[in-house]
């Protein structure tokens, strides 16, 4: 049986440090560096960000967090699920958790910006609630971005 856990943890671990590579280059595959909008580790490890990190029986399998805007509002950022790993529901419950930590931080509305070539990553905001909006600072309008939007709670 599979053992889901996720929990808060630090983005500079070395597994962490690995699956964010990961993410990178799936990323770098996909749009032109100008249209990929990565947190750093470093900006990960402040105060302002919450990173939860995901394991299947005690191995890395995806990760997620969101960042507080002076309380406004929460930013999903770096979810990412290993392709081993997709398709047993692990993006929705890393998802969920944010959302519930954000709102337990205060925050009453979760935004993303995410793009047009990952129809798996828009489905499940879709599925989870959100819906496309304006782009919000401090992106600029980008052909290759999808901006949305949910309210908490």
């Amino acid at each position: 049986m599979e053992q889901l856990t996720i929990k808060p943890d630090d983005p500079g671990t070395p597994e962490a440090r690995r699956l964010i590579e990961e993410l990178d280059l799936y990323l770098s595959d996909l749009y032109p560096a100008e249209s990929n909008h990565l947190l750093s580790v470093e900006a990960l490890q402040q105060p302002n960000a919450t990173f939860l990190l995901a394991q299947i029986n005690g191995k890395v399998a995806g990760c997620g967090a969101f960042v507080n805007h002076q309380g406004k509002y929460a930013e999903i950022k770096r979810m990412f699920v290993l392709p081993d790993f997709r398709g047993k529901g692990i993006g929705w419950r890393i998802l969920n958790d944010l959302e519930t930590s954000a709102l337990a931080n205060g925050l009453k509305v979760s935004r993303l910006e995410t793009g047009v070539s990952q129809p798996d990553a828009l489905k499940l905001y879709e599925r989870s609630g959100y819906r496309r909006r304006g782009r919000f600072a401090p992106y600029i309008d980008d052909p290759l971005s999808v901006f949305m939007e949910k309210k908490l709670g």
